[in-house]
């Protein structure tokens, strides 16, 4: 058996729970899957792949239940993984499993890699999906560290001292949003949440954030925007993780809402988030909606010269395809075409070389 405890807490999951399960049990680590009330048949098909489930009485706190479960398991090692969330490392041996303890002290948490399909934010003229890829804490000997909040939980010391990060070779796939239903219920669960749990603690950045972030998720961008606005009036760590997609969301927002005037005062905290290739990106996309296509295409070129990213493309064939898209809006057809031809097989570019091909 491998070191390891995998921990997951489940209601009505139904539609999800068997694949995640299937993926996982391919390795020898054990396997907890806690229940917190569910009505369909999300206990009798996680029987199926563990003996290892358990009730948990639901009372409105994610880190209540996620303790429970590792309370529940065997190994100090802990792996959290939701039942939405499918492995997709088809290359993953159990000799790479059995050597993440020793990657990771007691003292550090595991990152892995969380790849997830969302509404596009980044084209100037297409609605497409983006893929995003975000790294998340999910691997940790529980007796060093533990789950605080009661929504969007945050794993945090036993110590009270700053915990660090491992990067870890495994990813997942986030499958939970795959319809627009689903996406709204889960919205409208998570911002009663946290309201709740900003009215019985106070003011908190970080809840700001994740109110704006559930807003954000639904397209419901002027509910977002003060939200933003509240967690970034206040003290906060610009090194943390989130502090990152704050800015930048918060940036899109104002895109979405047409302030476009007002989105270029990021151009004040450029040498603090120019490390992600996605605020590069978004500075571009910003200099575009105000008329300043030099510094948006100096912005694009800058972002495909940064390695670190989350969504997609942002570091290489979208900057392409807004640089062709202003120099087209220039009038510039072939240094267009010369950049449209930068993006492989992205489709809105083929689509702009067809175009303009068929007029020769």
């Amino acid at each position: 058996m491998l070191p390891i405890s995998v921990c997951i807490i489940a209601k009505d999951e139904e539609q999800y729970i068997g694949e995640c399960l299937r993926r996982l049990v391919k390795y020898s680590w054990e396997i907890i899957v806690v229940d917190t009330g569910s009505t369909d048949r999300t206990v009798e098909i996680a029987l199926t792949y563990t003996p290892n489930v358990f009730h948990f009485d639901w009372i409105g706190d994610f880190s209540a239940a996620r303790n429970y479960s590792i309370s529940k398991a065997h190994n100090d090692y802990i792996l959290v993984v939701d039942c939405d969330e499918y492995l997709e490392n088809s290359d993953l041996t159990e000799e790479t499993l059995r050597n993440l303890p020793r990657l990771v002290s007691p003292k550090q948490v595991g990152m892995l890699c969380l790849r997830n399909i969302s509404p596009g934010l980044s084209d100037a003229l297409t609605e497409s999906s983006d893929v995003i890829h975000e790294h998340v804490a999910r691997f940790f000997h529980r007796g060093h560290t533990y789950y605080q909040g009661s929504i969007h939980e945050q794993l945090v010391s036993r110590e009270k001292d700053a915990l660090s990060f491992v990067s870890l070779p495994i990813c997942f796939y986030h499958a939970g949003y795959s319809t627009e239903e689903i996406k709204a219920a889960k919205a409208a669960r998570n911002i009663a949440m946290l309201k709740d749990s900003l009215h019985a603690n106070g003011a908190d950045p970080y809840l700001y954030f994740q109110l704006g972030q559930s807003y954000f998720g639904i397209a419901d961008y002027k509910n977002a925007l003060p939200y933003f606005e509240k967690a970034l009036s206040m003290e906060v760590n610009e090194w943390e993780a989130y502090v990152q997609t704050l800015v930048e969301s918060y940036g899109y927002c104002l895109l979405y809402l047409e302030k476009y005037e007002q989105a270029l005062q990021l151009e004040g905290v450029y040498s603090i988030f120019s490390k992600r290739s996605d605020f590069v990106f978004l500075m571009g996309l910003i200099y575009m909606n105000n008329a300043m296509f030099e510094q948006a295409i100096a912005a694009f070129r800058h972002a495909t010269s940064i390695q670190s990213y989350t969504v997609e493309g942002v570091n290489s064939y979208k900057a392409f395809y807004n640089i062709g898209v202003i120099y087209e809006c220039m009038g510039n057809i072939p240094e267009a075409m010369t950049y449209y031809r930068k993006c492989g097989k992205y489709s809105p570019a083929l689509h702009r070389l067809a175009i303009h091909q068929s007029q020769l």
